[in-house]
């Protein structure tokens, strides 16, 4: 298997983590104990931006790179693993800002409320650099000089 395909499949595996990650912090905002001792030590803004630089932005490097590696020739199967990786993203966030309403005033900060739909959008840029890689390109002849 080339090194573009490699590439391909571990970003679909980081956008998945950073969907599965954003996910539970939403959920244990909505499920945190009425404790001060939580209140003090747990910060979501910290935790999402840690996910952000462990997940999703590793996961965009990749597929950018498995992107600019197959663009001259098109694939199939990394296209289709680039977009399935931008539907995990964009259904992943989905799901965590439908959870936003049921998250204590207290813990509702700018980057809780926005980081999904930052991501949603930032995810039909993906789809769409795969949707592009799908259609296979015609090679050009080899021009011989001698």
């Amino acid at each position: 298997m080339a090194i573009e395909k490699w590439l391909a499949v571990t970003s679909v595996a980081l956008f998945a983590m950073f969907a599965g990650e954003i996910f539970s912090v939403y959920n244990f905002l909505i499920n945190i104990p009425d404790d001060d001792a939580y209140l003090q030590a747990f910060s979501p803004n910290e935790k999402i931006f840690q996910f952000i630089s462990i997940g999703v932005a590793p996961a965009g490097i990749l597929a950018a790179v498995a992107y600019i590696m197959s663009k001259q020739y098109g694939s199939k199967p990394i296209g289709s693993m680039i977009i399935i990786g931008g539907i995990i993203l964009l259904v992943g966030m989905l799901v965590s800002y439908s959870l936003i309403d049921n998250i204590d005033d207290v813990y509702l900060t700018d980057i809780v409320k926005f980081t999904p739909l930052l991501f949603m959008v930032l995810s039909i840029p993906v789809i769409v650099v795969g949707a592009y890689l799908i259609k296979p390109k015609k090679r050009r002849p080899k021009k011989e000089f001698f």
